[in-house]
């Protein structure tokens, strides 16, 4: 099995000599090279192709989110593992919006690095429980949101609508089945779409099988 080649993104030497010692011993782990900021890192990603950028965030002349982002611009087949002190919510959801697979602490690396680069080689993705706690109520926000913004805004009858129409039924039928005139659909299905910010029959599909209001 061929070892998993690794670059380290620190902007200190100490930290990089001790994630070296720390993962040395991993007989499936190899260290192929190192960078001290960002567009070292860019250049040496470059050149050398790696399966797994260990990241640093904070580093001078470029930070490790956008040398993540060009990263995997350059090289999609590798892997970013984010490796930082920062704890916050922006940070992680900016290092998973940038393309990153993992985000460890350092404070709790550990043997956790091993095999969350193993891990993200892989194909898979890794989070400290803190930047998965981040994760969800970020979902749970844009979640919340999404439903506030669009579905809840809906009448009753805009709703009806929207299920008849992501079903294929047609403006004449659905007024017969709702006791309407086809123009009174047609204003419903012309208002629910403009809320919904749809513009054709598959996405109203789309979006009703992602509501789960209809099955396929």
């Amino acid at each position: 099995m061929a070892k998993i080649r690794v670059l380290l993104v620190d902007d200190h030497a100490i930290v990089r000599d001790g994630l070296r010692s720390l993962l040395d011993g991993d007989k499936h782990i190899e260290i192929v090279g190192q960078a001290g900021d960002g567009l070292e890192a860019v250049r040496r990603a470059q050149d050398l192709n790696p399966d797994v950028v260990v990241m640093d965030i904070a580093m001078p002349h470029l930070n490790g989110l956008e040398a993540t982002r060009r990263i995997l611009k350059a090289s999609p087949d590798s892997r970013v593992l984010i490796l930082s002190q920062h704890e916050d919510d922006e940070n992680v959801l900016d290092a998973l919006w940038a393309g990153a697979s993992g985000y460890l602490l350092k404070r709790a690396a550990g043997a956790e690095l091993a095999e969350g680069i193993k891990s993200v080689a892989r194909g898979g993705a890794v989070l400290h429980p803190m930047a998965a706690r981040v994760l969800v109520d970020a979902y749970r926000r844009c979640e919340c949101t999404e439903r506030i913004d669009s579905y809840e805004r809906l009448t009753d009858r805009e709703r009806e609508v929207l299920i008849l129409v992501a079903e294929g039924y047609t403006n004449h039928q659905m007024a017969e089945i709702l006791h309407v005139s086809p123009k009174t659909v047609d204003g419903h299905r012309t208002s629910l779409m403009s809320k919904l910010g749809l513009h054709d029959r598959t996405e109203v599909v789309k979006y009703a099988l992602r509501r789960q209001l209809i099955e396929l």
